[in-house]
């Protein structure tokens, strides 16, 4: 196989790198998987939306960075091909253009490794929770099984990377059906949500969920006293079968359940927004930090086209346009909507408590709206034609991933700066696919991680919950008590934090590459490349302190973003020796001796 021959052939118009970019931000995917964890990071959840604001004039200014490069140095390789081009054409910095690439070439690896890994987590924790709905006496829909999820996770691996792997032309077409689909099943749910708050004002009728039955139902339960954990507790009566039982008056009649907006719940914690003015508002700087850390992760992705320079048939016109109008449409057009509306529906029959201790709270709030809007027992079935587009959305964005890192790895590999058969594409389908296979691997493993634990810490559930999932190796293997579990780190956050501090180093150095890309060159604007780039290079910088510093200053929880900062370190430090031996090996220095031709 001559695989060094080939070379990849220019396909793509500005539709096809758009929706390759928009693939990977996936509005309908992030809704559903990352309002869990939002919802779970402590006191911070009430500024959840301005969090999302930050986030986006984040990523618009990095945004802007890619676009600028990309006009100059249209190819494959993305952040690392820009760092390559931008030092090889200064005047000055001409000599670390070999370390720079590398380095951000090696940072961008622990976003582009990692987030794969989260996605198909996510594709695993989505299937449990479809699955629970539909068979609740094998799985619990709000606690699914970690062996399960783990099995869907590698599945789902290695079956995204053979799409990948067949080639960017197929790939694109399923993103383009992906992005149409979840993009109008998402805006439909927004709309009948907040359809369902302004017509349920306080006192009146409406729907309140129950997690262990994963229904919605239009009564105040029944409660008994019983005693958990030496301490009088009100425990909802239950059938045989689960059902909770509602209850009745002295007439014997059924009692509606009234619907209100409580902040805070009988625990003091955060329950709903009072107000459409409460969802836009900061509420506390820390908060919308924390917040706006775990939120790049439904941003990114915008970067992503510019991987795909040598398959645009117009790279310098078409690449630089797909990265702003991505970024733009999802986050303005979906995602500030999308999440207003879920947070506005928040109510003391869905606090933000339950949110924050579901496996799919969206998927939660899908079947009481559905309940409402198209009749009693009609909300499940709402929710599953939902989720189905959900699913689509998680296999588009874990496949636009996987291309572009995978053309990361392969332009280092071309380079020799990672091992030398990474650059080889293959012969027909002119795709790295070694790269590929090894990410599906990586991915498979990341994926399992993330599911390990994904109920520890401030998720884990009570010990009724635990004591009333299905019992198998499938659906209740790995759950323990409440409290070994809410000791040990939540691995989906864990590992989405470890992602988005990748993200973080890798823009935060793309933004330094800007500055120097455009230093003293002719087209060199203030707005656009130095005023952006700095305010870009510090914001990003601040949100990876704030890892480290947040959880001391009381700002969300310690354990996740801390490993996740030992992670990144682990992999620096692993890249620092790996460069140095490699170099010694192949007998190249550090820094150029003399100038080196650029493209």
């Amino acid at each position: 196989m001559a695989e060094n021959a080939v070379t990849m052939k220019p396909t793509l118009g500005l539709t096809g790198l758009t929706m390759n970019a928009m693939a990977l931000i996936a509005p309908g995917a992030f809704l559903w998987l990352t309002f869990a964890g939002q919802a779970a990071a402590g006191a911070t959840a009430p500024s959840m939306w301005m969090g999302i604001v930050f986030a986006t004039l984040l990523c618009l200014a990095t945004a802007v960075c890619y676009a600028e490069m990309a006009k100059l140095y249209p190819g494959t390789g993305s952040s690392y091909y820009f760092a390559e081009q931008s030092f090889l054409n200064h005047d000055k910095a001409w000599r670390y253009a070999r370390l720079a690439k590398f380095v951000v070439g090696w940072g961008s690896h622990l976003y582009y490794w990692i987030y794969p890994g989260v996605m198909v987590g996510v594709i695993g924790v989505i299937s449990g929770y479809l699955v629970g709905t539909l068979w609740p006496n094998f799985m619990s829909a709000s606690n699914p099984g970690p062996m399960f999820m783990m099995a869907v996770a590698i599945v789902s691996a290695f079956g995204v990377s053979y799409i990948a792997h067949r080639g960017v032309t197929g790939s694109t077409a399923v993103n383009i059906g992906i992005n149409v689909i979840q993009i109008s099943a998402l805006i439909v749910f927004a709309v009948i949500a907040l359809g369902y708050r302004v017509n349920h004002p306080p006192g009146s009728v409406a729907f309140q969920f129950d997690s262990q039955t994963s229904a919605a139902y239009g009564c105040e339960f029944a409660t008994t006293k019983t005693m958990v954990n030496g301490q009088s507790t009100d425990t909802i009566v239950r059938a045989a079968d689960g059902t909770p039982q509602c209850a009745k008056d002295g007439a014997g009649k059924t009692v509606p359940y009234r619907i209100s907006y409580p902040e805070k719940d009988a625990s003091g914690a955060f329950a709903s927004h009072r107000t459409a003015r409460s969802v836009v508002s900061m509420h506390n700087f820390g908060w919308m930090f924390v917040q706006a850390t775990i939120a790049i992760l439904i941003l990114v992705g915008f970067e992503s086209v510019t991987s795909m320079g040598a398959e645009a048939r117009n790279a310098k016109r078409d690449v630089p346009i797909a990265v702003i109008v991505s970024l733009l449409v999802q986050s303005c057009f979906c995602y500030l909507f999308e999440y207003f509306a879920a947070n506005y529906f928040l109510n003391s029959g869905y606090p933000m408590s339950f949110a924050g201790a579901s496996a799919a709270p969206i998927g939660d709030m899908m079947t009481i709206v559905g309940d409402a809007l198209f009749g009693a027992g009609n909300g499940r079935t709402f929710m599953l034609i939902e989720a189905t587009t959900v699913f689509l959305a998680l296999i588009g964005t874990t496949l636009s991933c996987i291309n572009t890192g995978a053309r990361v790895t392969y332009a280092m590999g071309k380079d020799q700066e990672v091992p030398e058969h990474f650059g080889m594409l293959h012969d027909k389908n002119l795709t790295p696919h070694r790269a590929i296979w090894t990410l599906a691997a990586i991915s498979a493993m990341v994926g399992c991680i993330t599911v390990a634990a994904f109920f520890g810490d401030g998720a884990a559930p009570t010990d009724a919950a635990i004591q009333a999932l299905p019992h198998g190796f499938w659906s209740s293997f790995g759950y323990t008590t409440h409290d070994k579990m809410a000791a040990l780190p939540n691995t989906f956050l864990t590992t989405t934090l470890a992602s988005n501090l990748g993200t973080f180093l890798l823009y935060m150095l793309s933004c330094v590459t800007c500055i120097v890309c455009y230093h003293k060159h002719p087209q060199f604007k203030v707005v656009r490349h130095l005023v952006i780039p700095v305010f870009g290079l510090v914001a990003n910088l601040g949100c990876m302190i704030f890892y480290v510093v947040g959880p001391f200053m009381g700002y969300g929880t310690k354990m996740e973003p801390l490993i996740a900062v030992g992670i990144a370190l682990v992999w620096g430090i692993y890249g620092g020796i790996y460069f140095l031996r490699a170099s010694k090996a192949m007998g190249r220095t550090t820094f150029h001796a003399s100038r080196v031709p650029s493209l």
